[in-house]
This record gives structure tokens, sequence and C-alpha cells, in this order.
């Protein structure tokens, strides 16, 4: 089924003369790369390599630096390129190196800074602007390093942070009060030349993850465990038992730093409540497995009775069972709670509250039970969905991405099979001709567990290049594409995995 979906599309080149162009052969060997002018990149030769970018970063990096899906192809492969050549240079300089950033929207342009200014042709040669400056990175770093170990009896908390800024070539010291930071600086013996004050009202926190199953504390007395992360608006927060808090109580996280205040809690009848955490805990869509690694969460899909399902807590861990009922009433001492579920999970005191899930998909919070985790009992659990519709939550998942659809409408469609590294071009391993401008559209739908990825491609003249792709991690993709007329054909690659596929295109 079609589980998930990334778009990423190129604009057609500009091409100032139309020519008449040969078309392709079928035979004509794909060369794997992509037309640095239909990526704005300004990389070129062979050295550089494009390594496939880890998922969602190009889509984080267009959201958070302003950039279009082309700049943040080409920054990628520019920086890969500036490493490179930064790193033979200060090999070069040695003790007259200064340090080295880039610039620009793409990081076309690479400085490298040095104190000997007979190295700068040599700079310039390399690609790279040179920049000549008075102090080495070695001072500097001296310089910072003595702030470092006077900071131990010497540093106020109106000054927290300071660091080596090799684009002014200076140490920067960040404080409230220029005044104290001055005596900080002064206290530590290093040359004021070399340090540079600026007023800030900075000050860094730690910041700490919320993860199903850890433990928290109430009101610094009892203690319970994390269900599974949300957000209401803006809020992040997390659900848990109801018998756990009341509206109002207050958390701390399992390190006993503040966490955040339970907003709202229903028990007996319910056994339901959630936490609306402070800026200094994240919500995040994972579950503790009991052995210091994380199971992701990426919905909540109600398993059928019969199914597998596990449970984490902060007493006893990560235990497993199977779903027995739904739709179950329980009586505690407290009063009869309904429509939870029964499951031959074992859990103890503390574990209140916790993650039950099953394989990647939310199901409930634990409310409460019979035995202990030595000799085997009966656990109860709200089912979590009831949670989030009742206080109008939204689950944090790893998920993002549309739910199943095929690749149903397209004009046409076309199956066929890849193992891990192989590559299939379609239409029936040939191409088709688009005598018009306009948008191409293409579906790839994979088998669960692998990464296959899709490619359109146009013939330039002389060979095929990328125009536009398709590369999340999984096996789903979609591209779209808005091109002039000319010769076009769809790769799909098995990055890894192998299995059928499915893929659809639409062109103008």
């Amino acid at each position: 089924m079609l589980r998930r979906r990334t778009v990423t599309t190129a604009c057609a080149l500009a091409i100032g003369v139309i020519t008449l162009m040969a078309a392709p052969t079928t035979a004509e060997a794909d060369t794997g790369t992509t037309d640095a002018a239909t990526t704005g990149s300004s990389v070129t030769g062979s050295s550089v390599t494009a390594i496939k970018p880890p998922p969602g970063m190009l889509d984080a990096m267009q959201r958070d630096l302003g950039l279009s899906a082309d700049q943040a192809q080409a920054r990628l492969l520019n920086e890969s390129r500036a490493a490179a050549v930064e790193s033979k240079l200060r090999k070069r300089l040695r003790d007259a190196f200064a340090g080295s950033w880039v610039t620009g929207d793409t990081s076309s342009t690479l400085v490298i800074a040095t104190t000997d200014a007979s190295e700068a042709s040599a700079i310039s040669a390399s690609g790279a602007r040179p920049q000549v400056v008075g102090r080495t990175l070695a001072s500097l770093t001296a310089a910072k390093e003595a702030l470092d170990r006077a900071a131990a009896s010497a540093a106020p908390k109106s000054t927290p942070i300071w660091y080596i800024d090799v684009r002014t070539n200076s140490v920067v010291v960040l404080t409230s009060q220029p005044a104290e930071a001055e005596a900080f600086i002064a206290a530590s013996g290093v040359d004021k030349s070399a340090v540079r004050v600026e007023q800030s009202a900075e000050q860094p926190r730690v910041l700490y993850d919320a993860r199903g199953g850890d433990a928290y504390y109430i009101n610094s007395s009892a203690r319970c465990s994390i269900g599974f992360s949300v957000t209401r608006g803006g809020q992040g927060g997390f659900v848990s038992a109801g018998h756990c808090g009341n509206a109002g109580d207050s958390t701390a996280g399992f390190n006993r730093v503040a966490q955040g205040t339970f907003q709202a809690s229903s028990f007996p009848t319910n056994d339901y409540s959630w936490v609306a955490l402070n800026s200094s805990w994240t919500p995040q869509p994972w579950v503790n497995n009991g052995s210091g690694g994380n199971v992701t969460v990426s919905g909540s899909t109600v398993a059928v009775e019969g199914a597998s399902i596990c449970r984490s807590g902060s007493t006893t861990g990560w235990h497993c069972g199977t779903v027995q009922q739904r739709n179950t009433s329980v009586t505690y001492a407290e009063g009869t709670v309904y429509e939870v579920t029964r499951t031959n999970v074992c859990a103890e005191p503390g574990d209140s509250g916790g993650s039950f899930i099953s394989g990647s998909q939310a199901q409930g919070v634990t409310s409460g039970g019979s035995g202990n985790c030595t000799s085997g009992g009966t656990t109860y659990f709200q089912p979590v969905n009831e949670i989030l519709s009742v206080y109008g939550l939204t689950l944090v998942t790893s998920g993002g991405n549309p739910p199943p659809t095929g690749c149903s409408g397209y004009q046409q469609t076309f199956s066929g099979s890849l193992t891990s590294g192989a590559s299939a071009y379609q239409p029936n391993g040939s191409y088709y001709q688009s005598t018009v401008s306009g948008t191409h559209s293409g579906c790839l739908d994979g088998p669960d567990s692998v990464d296959f990825d899709l490619y359109l491609q146009k013939w330039n003249g002389s060979t095929w290049v990328n125009v536009a792709s398709g590369t999340s991690s999984g096996p789903d993709e979609t591209v779209t594409y808005s091109g002039t007329a000319g010769y076009y054909r769809y790769r799909v690659h098995a990055y890894s995995g192998s299995g059928s596929y499915t893929m659809g295109l639409s062109k103008p």
C-alpha cells in the first residue's frame, strides 16, 4: 500500500536559443547524475558525490532557511565541496590558518581566513575567497580556553556564553551585564584585545524529551508513567492515567526537573488525563523499549482481539502479551471504569499511565490490574483514541504523510519488480515525448519495508538528466514537474530492498 510520499520539484531550465535535439535511443545509458543547471548547483567536477540526504532534511531546509528545493539541494552539494577544499587548505596553511565559513543562500562561497597574506593566491586558486586577518585560529582557541579555565570560579550568571567567531577574528562573550563580563575577562588573564563583549539576554537551559513509558512525579511525591506525546494547538504534552493526578497538579520528569501541569483528568468512570509540558520538555513520538532504545509511534489504529501488544512503564519496563477483550468494565476500590481493554500483560504500581502499543500503533494508557511481573497478571488500558477525542488532542507521530491511496487516477499505469540496487525505466523500458509545455506527474507504489525512489528524467540532446525526484526513506513516492516540450522517462530505483511495484504517470 502507498504509505509515504515525498515531492521534490525542479524548475525547468530556461534556454535562450531553441534547437532541435536528437531523439534519445532506448539503449542510451543513464548517467545517474543530476544536471547542475537543473538544480542550481555551482558544484562541478567528479570529486563531489551527491549523497542522498536523510528523510525530511530538504523539506526542513526549505521551511527553516527559506530556500527552494533546488537551492536546498545546491546548498548541500556546495557544502560537501567546501568541506573537502577547507580540509586541504587547512593542512597547507598550518599555523597561519584562522578559520573558514561559507556564505550565500546556497553556500556558494567558501571563505578561508589566514594570517599569511602570501597564501591568498593559493586560496583563490582552490576556488575559495581569502581573508587576511590578525589572529590565527590557534591563538583564538587559546584565548577561549583561558575563559574556560576561569569559568569555574569567575563566570557570573549574567555571562553564560562565549565562543570563537572566526568571521570577526575574535572571541565573543555574551552577557546581560557588560561590567560583570569585563571583570570575568580580566580575571581570566586573556588578552583583552582578542575578546569582544556583546549585550545579550540569552539564558540557555537544558532541554528534555517526553517519552512514553518514562517516569514522572506528581506534586513531588507519587510516581506514574507517560503514555503518549500529544499536542493541542501549539501546546505540547502527554496523556496518562486519570488516577495519577488532578487538574492543576504539577509534574516533574524522570530527572525531577519541573515538567508540566495536569490540564484535565477523569477517574473513575474513565481513567485518563493529559499534562501540558513546559518549554524545557519536547514531546517525542517514542515509547521506551526497556533496553535503551525507542519504538517510534506512527499512528493509533486499534489492534484486533488476539493481537500482540506491549506495555512500557517506569517500574517494570517493557512487557508484552495479547489483547484479550475490548469494551471491558473493571471495578476498583475507587469505582468502576468502563470501556477499557483487557490484556494478559503484567504491570506493577508506578506503571500506571504508561504506553500500550501494538507494532507502531498506539493503543492506550495503563489503568490497573492484578498480579505482577514475577508471577504474571492481567492489566487493563484506557484506549488512547478516546482520550484524544475527548480532549481535542493530536497524537505526536513520526508520520505527516498522507494516508494510503495507491497510484490511481493516472493516465497510464505500469508494473514491474526490482532487486536491491537495480533500476527500471517506464514507460515499458522506453520514454515518451511531450509536444507541449505542461505538468508531468508520477506515482510509485512499492512494497512494504523497502526504500524505492522515483526520478523523472529529460533528454538534453546527449544524455538523460534528473529534473524531479521523490526520494523519501519509504517505498512510495510522487513527483510533479512543470516542463517544456521534449523527451521524458521515469527511473524507478530500488535504493534498498526488493519486490514488485506499480507506477502511474500523467503527461501534458
